[in-house]
């Protein structure tokens, strides 16, 4: 197989059982012309990616998932700067060519449930800290000598 020439045209995946199934189809035929299982390189997108990842995994492919920071970088050092999905997947090959890139490591869930705790619990302090400052703005403007008087401070 040439490296520089594509194999076959692109073509859309649906994220469901019987879309996906294509795609194992094409990956077997990449496997058949080359000799071994290609690696599958996907653009991180948080969880629309999770059907696709976790239907690879469970066939046993190789995934490298790319931070799409990396990849916007790639595509505009490109020369190419009209955007299809076509072009988009050259350059995400052209990526695993050129760069080191990490498989990816499946994450438990324990570390999962611990992440979304954490983004929860940032956007609860978040808003607790600007509800306490909207709070002590219109104290100010409705009773300004509150501090003397009540002798609180609110911070």
């Amino acid at each position: 197989m040439d490296k520089g020439k594509p194999f076959r045209k692109s073509f859309k995946v649906s994220h469901t059982l019987e879309g996906l199934s294509p795609l194992v189809e094409f990956l077997e035929d990449v496997k058949k012309e080359s000799g071994q299982k290609p690696p599958v390189i996907l653009e991180a997108t948080g969880h629309y990616q999770t059907p696709v990842v976790h239907y690879l995994e469970e066939r046993g492919y190789l995934l490298i998932i790319i931070n799409p920071l990396i990849s916007y970088k790639a595509r505009s050092s490109s020369l190419r700067k009209v955007k299809t999905d076509s072009i988009d997947a050259y350059l995400l090959c052209e990526l695993l060519y050129k760069e080191e890139l990490e498989p990816y490591n499946k994450r438990g869930v324990q570390l999962l449930n611990l992440r979304n705790l954490t983004r929860q619990h940032e956007n609860i302090t978040g808003v607790a800290m600007q509800t306490m400052l909207q709070f002590q703005a219109v104290l100010e403007q409705v009773f300004p000598e509150y501090k003397g008087i009540l002798g609180i401070c609110i911070q």
